[in-house]
C-alpha cells in the first residue's frame, strides 16, 4: 500500500505525474513519426497464404487497402492450441480490423498451423479477424518468428539481437505496404515488449494500485489462462 494523503497532497503529486505523463506522450509521437521514416524495404517472394478463400499471396492479403499490419501468432505446426499469451493479446485486439479498414489498413493474423486447426482454435475462442496459415512458405521464418531446429540449438537473431536457444515459435507484429505500381515494401517490424502496447487489459492493469502485480511470480505470465480456462 502507498502512503495516505489529504486530497490536496494527491493533487499535487498527480499534476508532478501528469507533466511526466505528457513528456511521454510527445516523446511517443516523436518516436511515431520517426518510424514512419524507416527505409521501406522491397519484397522480393511473393509468398503463398492458405486462406479461407483459397490461396492468397501476400499482396493479395491488403485486400483493397495500402497498408497491411501482420500479427505473427505463435501456434505451430504440431501445436493442438494456440499461445496463452498470444491469445491474450488477440482478445483484446479482435475488434480493431473494422476500424483500421476505415484507415486504409487490413490486418491479418498469421501462423504455422495448418489452417484448419486455426480455424478451429478461432471459433472456439470466438474471435473474428482473419487468420491464415504460413505453413509451407518461410515468411514467419524470414520475418524472425520462427527458427529452424539449427537456430534453436545454435542461436537465432530475434527481436534484432542474438538469441542463444529461441523457442521454435515467438511472436510479433509486421508492417507493409503496397504502392501504385503494386509493389509490395516491409516498413516495420517490432517483437517482445514492443507489442507491450497494443494489450489494453496490460495498460488497464497499469491504471490501478496493484499494477500488474507480476513481479513476485516466477514467470510473468504464470497467472494468465486462455479466457475459457480460468477456474471462476
Amino acid at each position: 500500500m502507498s502512503t495516505v494523503g489529504t486530497r490536496d497532497e494527491w493533487r499535487a503529486k498527480r499534476a508532478e505525474l501528469l507533466a511526466r505523463e505528457k513528456d511521454m506522450s510527445r516523446l511517443r509521437d516523436e518516436l511515431s513519426a520517426a518510424r514512419r521514416e524507416l527505409p521501406w524495404v522491397p519484397v522480393e517472394e511473393s509468398y503463398a497464404f492458405q486462406t479461407t478463400e483459397g490461396v492468397r499471396t501476400l499482396s493479395q492479403l491488403f485486400g483493397e487497402r495500402s497498408q497491411l499490419l501482420v500479427y505473427h501468432f505463435m501456434f505451430g505446426p504440431d501445436w493442438d492450441e494456440g499461445c496463452p499469451s498470444c491469445s491474450f493479446w488477440m482478445d483484446c485486439l479482435d475488434g480493431t480490423p473494422v476500424h483500421l479498414a476505415h484507415r486504409d489498413v487490413e490486418f491479418v493474423v498469421v501462423s504455422r498451423a495448418p489452417l484448419d486447426r486455426l480455424q478451429a482454435y478461432r471459433r472456439r475462442m470466438g474471435w473474428r479477424f482473419p487468420w491464415v496459415s504460413s505453413l509451407g512458405n518461410r515468411f514467419n521464418f524470414d520475418y524472425g518468428v520462427s527458427f529452424t531446429d539449427d537456430q534453436r540449438r545454435d542461436g537465432a537473431e530475434y527481436n534484432f539481437r542474438l538469441v542463444a536457444r529461441p523457442h521454435d515459435e515467438l511472436h510479433g507484429v509486421s508492417a507493409f505496404a503496397k504502392d501504385a505500381s503494386g509493389a509490395v515494401f516491409h516498413t516495420y517490424s517490432t517483437y517482445a515488449r514492443g507489442l507491450d502496447v497494443l494489450n489494453g487489459c496490460y495498460q488497464l492493469l497499469d491504471l490501478v494500485p496493484k499494477g500488474r502485480d507480476e513481479a513476485k511470480l516466477a514467470d510473468p505470465a504464470a497467472w494468465l489462462r486462455r479466457h475459457d480456462a480460468y477456474d471462476d
